[in-house]
């Protein structure tokens, strides 16, 4: 499992702060944040998450309501939106990772509880 892979799931599971994670977003190359974004931009739509795990997303994650990566993922549909915040400005970036995070975190939990209860064989939902 690749680092990203793993500090991605680990915040969206509980098993990480969103603020570690931000402080290792932050220390990432511009490049590097922006394949981290489009990472989670995938496993957000993987989870299918919706505007309204957008909006649970955006009130866990510490930025404020307005601010164009939480206006975006609270819009219908969410997944069309989701790829755009990928193409936000630099100085957006670390407030995307943390919108778009807390985003999946809100989809992967309701997907862990429903679809993979008792039967999942993923390896990022069965972290140590």
């Amino acid at each position: 499992m690749k680092e990203s892979e793993r500090i991605i799931n680990e915040i969206a599971q509980g098993l990480r702060q969103l603020d570690d994670g931000a402080i290792w977003f932050s220390s990432l190359s511009q490049a590097a944040q922006k394949e981290v974004l489009r990472e989670v931009v995938r496993y957000a739509m993987q989870a299918h998450t919706t505007a309204e795990d957008g909006r649970a997303g955006v009130a866990r994650s510490g930025v404020k309501p307005t601010a164009n990566p939480a206006v975006m993922i609270t819009m219908e549909p969410a997944r069309a939106r989701m790829g755009k915040i990928v193409n936000l400005p630099v100085d957006e970036y670390l407030k995307a990772f943390r919108v778009l995070v807390s985003a999946f975190s809100v989809a992967d939990t309701r997907r862990r509880e429903t679809s993979c209860r008792g039967q999942c064989g993923h390896p990022w939902h069965n972290l140590p």
